[in-house]
């Protein structure tokens, strides 16, 4: 349906209009102006100053008299009246007889003053401002033409307060791929001398927060050559074809200051694969193929290096990513634990720690926190330490703040009642007891009840004492029955369940059907994938990959696991229920305590 356009009004109706207010305005105003030059008194007024000698200069007609103050200020008229010694009387008070005190205008100037000169203004002024206007959205839509063709990528210069790669930790193979770069930017010859020659793109995939950016800004600091910095988002315009010009120019100027270095963030938003699909985006499949063009071409190594950073690399283009244009891709994954432990040490510096502070414990406890999750928590850390009225952050502080990154900051004003807050200290004692009596589960680090602004009631938290790549199928059931310690508990010693097991739920039925359909742990399905994981670094979105069947079984099988888990957590804490009792009594009275006092009285 195409859409009816109200057609536009010629020029004439608005002149029309203005000639309509033109001829109220003379008619309606202009007497009331004159009317205000002339002010109209009666005849006493004027005896009165005549007696005063306050008269200036007078007219006398044969109807009105016109006369003026002795400063000559303002104007007045009165009626004749039938006064013999008026002449007298305005020659002794020594006023001068004149003609025309008010200048009466030809009635031609009149209309030319009055009518044809606004009008013409008016005419003028209205072509003036059209003309002008349509110069405007003229120029400025070639404007806004030119700067879409344009390239707007940041520069960044070498600094001496900018970011180095000994500001950057955790994640030592990227910085050596990225220090290689720089050290041939510096001394190509002794590369060339070997017959080497350096990749043209470095695609850094990872998580977001890991650092990728950070890279890339470590990158700037080092080198001392030109770099830019550009945005996926920002070659993409409403226009066909100013994407691809800003590939171009921004090609261009890079060449021109080789050696260089050109950094793209987030080039998922142009490099996606070409579907080739109707209705697909034009804009960007030009914009990716240019930038397909420039990075590979006719021409050899002109010393542009490309880095490009991205949380989606199964999403680009295969084009794209093939050897001879990015040549290398540099995984940022998240830190091990010696990473972290770095990364908090580096962060550290920028405020006041204590000098007993262990670095150590706070990045076993920090497990699975990404480079930006550690800045924030020892930037939490210091914001406490301000909130107490300290100036250094402490142990307390770091630990303190991992919990708020994790579960939020503590309610102060959410009141549990006693049941309430029994069934909590019960549903948390139930996680720590079989995660303790469970050969393979972490150690308990600490416990609480005190309720979060995530909406915990409490947590239990556990510490790896180090860094595990594999899980065995006996960890992961074993994780799958600490998970079903809380509502097990409740089970067992108040003979009825609540609504605060329901993320232990999806925890544990989200290992459960890993197990089954992804890590080949079942038995009967063996070493088949049933799930494809996507968007790995981002949340890795599952989709089953199976008839409806076999989904049938998998259910089956996974609510069958879970079940037997929870039958193992009843058994443990049925065979342990004195030690329940004593540990959930000590953390009621408590509210939090440390994976030491929980142990002491487990072993006691």
């Amino acid at each position: 349906m195409q859409e009816v356009k109200k057609p536009r009004k010629p020029l004439i109706f608005y002149y029309t209009i203005a000639l309509v207010i033109l001829l109220l305005f003379n008619l309606l105003a202009m007497p009331y102006i004159n009317a205000y030059q002339v002010k109209e008194v009666d005849y006493g007024t004027f005896m009165s100053m005549t007696e005063e000698q306050n008269i200036g200069k007078v007219e006398v007609m044969d109807n009105q008299i016109v006369f003026t103050d002795k400063a000559e200020e303002n104007i007045y008229k009165t009626g004749r009246m039938d006064d013999p010694q008026m002449v007298d009387r305005l020659y002794n008070s020594g006023a001068e007889f004149a003609s025309e005190i008010v200048e009466e205008t030809s009635p031609l100037l009149t209309i030319l003053l009055y009518w044809v000169l606004p009008l013409v203004l008016f005419i003028a002024l209205g072509q003036f401002m059209y003309k002008k206007l349509m110069d405007k959205a003229s120029g400025g839509a070639n404007s806004m033409m030119f700067n879409m063709g344009k390239s707007n990528a940041k520069v960044y210069v070498k600094s001496s307060d900018g970011i180095r790669f000994s500001d950057v930790a955790g994640v030592d193979e990227a910085k050596e791929n990225l220090a290689e770069i720089v050290d041939y930017l510096h001394n190509p010859d002794k590369y060339r001398q070997i017959g080497a020659s350096m990749p043209k793109g470095v695609l850094l995939v990872g998580p977001p927060g890991t650092g990728k950016t950070m890279l890339a800004k470590a990158v700037a600091g080092e080198a001392n050559v030109p770099f830019f910095s550009m945005s996926g988002s920002e070659f993409v315009e409403m226009f066909v074809g100013m994407g691809a010009s800003k590939v171009r120019d921004l090609f261009k100027q890079a060449k021109e200051k080789a050696p260089c270095i050109v950094f793209i963030d987030e080039i998922d938003a142009i490099g996606k694969k070409r579907d080739g699909q109707l209705g697909s985006n034009d804009e960007r499949e030009q914009t990716l193929n240019q930038l397909l063009t420039e990075m590979d071409g006719f021409e050899g190594n002109s010393g542009v290096i490309i880095l490009a950073a991205t949380n989606r690399p199964e999403s680009l283009d295969p084009a794209l990513t093939r050897p001879g244009r990015f040549d290398r891709r540099v995984p940022v994954e998240l830190p091990d634990l010696k990473g972290r432990e770095e990364i908090l040490k580096v962060h550290a510096r920028k405020v006041k720690i204590a000098d007993d502070v262990n670095f150590g414990k706070v990045a076993r406890m920090a497990s699975g926190a990404s480079g930006a999750e550690l800045a924030n928590i020892v930037n939490e850390a210091a914001l406490r330490a301000v909130r107490d009225g300290r100036g250094f952050a402490t142990q307390a502080d770091l630990e303190e703040s991992i919990e708020v990154v994790i579960a939020g900051y503590q309610k102060k004003n959410a009141i549990l009642t006693d049941r309430e807050k029994r069934i909590v200290a019960y549903h948390e004692i139930g996680h720590a007891l079989v995660a303790a009596k469970q050969t393979n589960s972490a150690p308990v680090q600490k416990i609480t009840i005190v309720p979060r602004t995530s909406g915990a009631l409490g947590y239990t938290m556990q510490v790896e004492e180090g860094d595990h790549y594999l899980m065995s199928k006996e960890e992961i059931e074993n994780k799958i029955a600490t998970y079903t310690g809380g509502r097990a508990a409740e089970e067992v010693v108040f003979g009825s369940v609540t609504t605060g097991a329901s993320n232990d739920i999806e925890q544990a039925t989200k290992l459960a059907r890993a197990m089954i359909s992804r890590y080949g742990m079942s038995e009967d399905f063996d070493m088949v994938a049933m799930e494809t994981v996507t968007n790995q670094y981002l949340g890795g979105d599952t989709s089953l990959a199976c008839s409806a069947e076999t989904q049938s079984k998998i259910d089956q099988q996974v609510i069958a696991l879970v079940k037997k888990q929870h039958e193992k957590a009843l058994e443990i804490l049925r065979e342990n229920r004195e030690k329940l009792d004593e540990l959930a009594k000590f953390l009621y009275e408590k509210e939090t305590i440390t994976g030491e006092e929980f142990m002491h009285i487990l072993n006691a």
